[in-house]
């Protein structure tokens, strides 16, 4: 048995209760009697995430040609979050941190940058294949110089409170990014615009959009959806 074929189904198990449970994670949280069993599979999920996440690992890589003619797109507001002055909008890059930062798209788009195309997960089920280009997270966590003492990183957006937690290394793995490129254009409202959190090694809720801080911190973040039951690491 490969170590990828272990991996997936030790997870597999765990994120089988968990939908079987919940049904949807990107609609529904179960009800509030549900969330204690969601939270027990969750830290299982958690602790197996953890201990399995490679930097060795990186993602199966798909042509242009087969990226999927629809992507769907999802956000907890009532309608899709669109800011009233893109221009005005920025990065906000703190906590444990030596020089925090405040970044713009430009600033962003300056900095290196990486292009995959790769195979999107849904806890709902769904997989799609598509696109997407940014600046790797690592970039971002040397230039604000990261002290020794932080252990995760809280990423937080304009999508009416909507945020996550990660560990430090699911954050500086190196294909996390900090992407404002789908499909060879620029992010649209739509997909989290200006900026979203991808990384083909988590579960699509996990990749914040909208984004509008990074915080380090030596406490474990929540989550919009992990506060409700769902798991916390949500590693494919």
């Amino acid at each position: 048995m490969t170590r990828e074929v272990s991996r997936r189904s030790f997870l597999g198990r765990g994120m089988a209760v968990s939908l079987g449970l919940a049904a949807t994670a990107c609609g529904w949280d179960g009800g509030d009697r549900l969330v204690p069993t969601l939270r027990r599979v969750s830290r299982v999920n958690d602790w197996l995430g953890e201990r399995l996440l490679s930097h060795d690992r990186r993602a199966p890589k798909y042509s242009h040609s087969e990226r999927s003619r629809s992507f769907p797109n999802y956000h907890i507001s009532r309608t899709t979050p669109i800011l009233e002055d893109p221009t005005a909008w920025r990065l906000e890059v703190g906590g444990l941190v030596r020089h925090p930062l405040s970044l713009s798209r430009p600033d962003l788009e300056a900095l290196d940058r990486l292009t995959y195309t790769v195979k999107h997960h849904c806890v709902e089920g769904w997989t799609a294949i598509a696109t997407w280009t940014g600046t790797p997270f690592r970039v971002i966590a040397e230039r604000a110089g990261v002290l020794p003492e932080a252990r995760y990183v809280r990423f937080d957006s304009f999508d009416a409170g909507y945020f996550n937690g990660w560990d430090m290394k699911s954050a500086l793995h190196p294909e996390t990014i900090l992407a404002y490129g789908f499909n060879d254009h620029f992010l649209t409202s739509e997909h989290g615009a200006p900026l979203r959190l991808y990384a083909p090694h988590k579960l699509g809720y996990k990749l914040t959009k909208y984004l509008t801080r990074v915080t380090f911190t030596a406490e474990r973040p929540g989550g919009f959806w992990e506060d409700r039951g769902y798991p916390w690491f949500a590693g494919v």
